[in-house]
């Protein structure tokens, strides 16, 4: 009988082989994900790395919070090793600094995390640092306020004093004062108020009852009292606006007459005249209760000349001056005052006529910074849009008492402000008999916070994380 051969050595051949194969094929498995875990390790400490470009930055800007060439006077990008914690390089991070435009506190960085040990792999990320300024608020006060019942307000609200407030207010009102004797108790018999109240019927009860729920008046609520504002900031350093504008920006002194018209230009230019003339003050329609009193019109002006506007963006007048007109991809300050400080020296800045933006995504940024007060005159449009920061270092903002006998003028129809306003002093466009604007819009404008006219105040020295994204 014949005996078959080599049929067991063909097997074991193909079960080695097969058991070969799938060796082979754990091993690329492990392989493959060893490799893919070292990668998203790798992956984790170039973002790790990334990020601590953008703190390492910010700490820079808290030493040299105006060097924006990392320390080195050329421009970058710069590269920065990063160590492990045995002083070994891991990698890196690059640096790449946007200084903010003029007037401005926007930092933008962008920060590329490397790793020593795999060169393919980098991830960044781009943040923009800022300071805040005190344009945190729609409205910001060191007194008592009152918004009347034609009053709405888009934007926070704070005071130092008391707060009553009768309109709509679409975003958190505060007030320092727990509570208070509002002086404008009369109609709402209520002289003991809460630091932020209503005399909206029905009118809040007197402390120490329950603060009732308000969201026909307080949509966004009330708080009170909070720490108050630092209105040493506020009280911007114009000696310091003068020293600028005089060395890098606009400067005039006195004008030897009632002051300066500046009109504003889209072309970035702007017209100045020499105020000769007020409007007069109708029979029996001035008064002597108000501090400075006049018509704050103009009657006659002169052309003095047209100027480009100035490369700091600084306008500093000596004088009261009016302004008016339209700015288009501008950053702009128009400061009035003069030194030595004196109550009765003070200068005003007035708006009758409409102060415009064209764009309205933080490209145009004015701020009114005046010595007194900001005022609306008597001869004002009837609807009046004024797109601006205001500032009444001393005074307020606000308008002139103007009666009946002031004629047709003393009742006005709508002012719409956007932006925000700081006063010292009890601001207002209307009073309690029906005389001034009878719509009050306030509308904030919140590029203003962290993107703030040249030399507005800041609340902090501090640059804070304003947005982080990882980018490609």
């Amino acid at each position: 009988m014949k005996k078959q051969t080599g049929q067991i050595i063909v097997g074991i051949l193909i079960a080695g082989l097969v058991g070969a194969l799938i060796v082979t094929a754990l091993v690329g498995w492990a392989v493959a994900n060893i490799t893919a875990s070292r990668q998203t390790f790798n992956r984790e400490l170039a973002i790790q790395i990334a990020e601590a470009g953008i703190d390492y930055y910010r700490w820079h800007l808290a030493h040299a919070p105006t060097d924006f060439q990392d320390g080195t006077g050329a421009p970058g990008p710069y590269t920065h090793n990063f160590y492990n914690k045995d002083g070994s390089v891991i990698g890196q991070f690059i640096l790449n600094i946007t200084a903010p435009p003029l007037g401005s506190s926007l930092v933008q960085v962008k920060s590329t995390g490397k790793v020593s040990a795999d060169s393919n792999i980098s991830r960044s990320i781009l943040s923009i640092l800022a300071k805040p300024s005190f344009a945190k608020y729609a409205v910001g006060a060191n007194a008592n306020m009152r918004f009347g019942s034609g009053t709405e307000v888009f934007g926070p609200i704070h005071s130092n004093g008391g707060i009553r407030f009768d309109g709509l207010a679409h975003n958190v009102i505060t007030s320092t004062l727990a509570s208070y004797d509002d002086p404008d108790y009369d109609d709402c018999n209520n002289n003991n108020s809460f630091g932020v109240h209503t005399c909206k019927s029905p009118a809040d009860p007197s402390p120490p009852a329950v603060v009732p729920s308000r969201p026909d008046v307080f949509e966004a609520g009330r708080q009170f009292p909070v720490p108050a504002l630092d209105f040493s900031g506020i009280t911007t350093d114009l000696a310091q606006i003068k020293s600028d504008a005089q060395s890098n920006g606009f400067y005039r002194a006195g004008s030897g007459k009632l002051g300066y018209h500046i009109v504003l230009k889209t072309n970035g230019t702007f017209d100045l005249y020499q105020v000769t003339k007020f409007v007069n003050s109708p029979s029996n329609c001035a008064i002597s209760w108000q501090d400075g009193w006049s018509t704050w019109s103009i009657q006659n002006k002169s052309l003095i000349g047209n100027y480009a506007f100035p490369i700091n963006g600084l306008i500093f007048l000596e004088d009261d001056v009016f302004v008016d007109g339209q700015i288009n991809n501008v950053r702009l300050t128009i400061a009035a005052a003069v030194f030595p400080d004196n109550p009765s020296t003070r200068k005003s800045i007035t708006v009758n006529n409409d102060l415009k933006y064209t764009n309205y995504d933080g490209k145009d940024v004015l701020s009114l910074i005046a010595q007194k007060n900001i005022n609306v005159g008597l001869v004002s449009l009837d609807n009046l849009r004024i797109d601006a920061a205001l500032v009444a270092q001393n005074g307020r903002v606000g308008r002139y008492y103007y009666s009946s006998s002031c004629g047709s003028y003393y009742i006005r129809q709508t002012i719409t402000l956007y932006g925000m306003l700081a006063t010292n002093q009890r601001y207002g466009f209307a009073y309690t008999n029906g005389t001034g604007y009878q719509i009050r819009n306030i509308n904030y404008d919140g590029n203003l916070l962290y993107g703030p006219p040249p030399s507005f105040p800041l609340t902090s020295d501090q640059y804070v994380i304003v947005s982080w994204q990882e980018v490609k």
